[in-house]
């Protein structure tokens, strides 16, 4: 399977996106939900989930902090991170989420729509003790339970009614194609194009990976 990037920048990811977090919770008092909201919506985490290396491998996690706050407006002091021994929760749930990312292909924001990071944060005992292998399938079978139709209709604020209104498309086939009864990756070209219009993205975008 083709990954957006290659395996060997992954551990410099995994560093950048838990230090990035760590960095935000601890350093400078956000949420975990909350910054990592700013991280989806500044774009930094398409171009990082993408393979750019500007972002996987030529950041920090404090300089990848200071990029969202400057694409998202926030006037926050950036204070100087605290150097520590261990490695805490927030990390961990960064490291994990980089990987999950690389591993399933799904954006940052498809995944976040089913396993916010506090709901994963508070994951870390026991899986922080086993190989990693263990928390990426359980945040597999939450993720893989949605399709990337539901994902980004739901991320758009959308019931099914009005995407059928919005893309022409008949609410009980967008139904099936949620609930999988029918495979969206065998429809029609043009109906994945009207869905995919109406959700302000490419048909592509909409296909499950198989």
């Amino acid at each position: 399977m083709m990954r957006a990037y290659s395996e060997v920048y992954l551990e410099q990811a995994q560093y950048g996106l838990g230090s990035m977090l760590d960095h935000a919770v601890n350093d400078l008092s956000f949420g975990i939900d909350e910054f990592f909201t700013y991280f989806c919506v500044s774009g930094v985490a398409k171009s990082f989930g993408s393979g750019d290396c500007r972002y996987l491998a030529g950041m920090s996690g404090v300089e990848l902090t200071a990029v969202v706050l400057d694409r998202t407006g926030l006037e926050i002091r950036v204070r100087t991170p605290i150097v520590r021994l261990d490695r805490r929760q927030e990390f961990w749930t960064g490291w994990v989420l980089a990987y999950y990312q690389w591993w399933s292909m799904l954006s940052f924001e498809e995944i976040a729509l089913q396993m916010k990071p506090s709901a994963l944060i508070r994951l870390y005992n026991p899986y922080h003790e086993m190989d990693i292998t263990h928390i990426i399938q359980e945040l597999d079978a939450v993720c893989r339970k949605a399709t990337r139709l539901g994902n980004r209709r739901v991320f758009f604020g959308l019931s099914q009614s009005q995407l059928a209104k919005a893309s022409g498309v008949p609410v009980r086939t967008i139904q099936e194609y949620e609930q999988r009864a029918r495979s969206i990756n065998k429809a029609q070209a043009d109906t994945v194009a009207a869905l995919a219009k109406a959700l302000g993205t490419e048909s592509a975008n909409l296909l499950e990976n198989i």
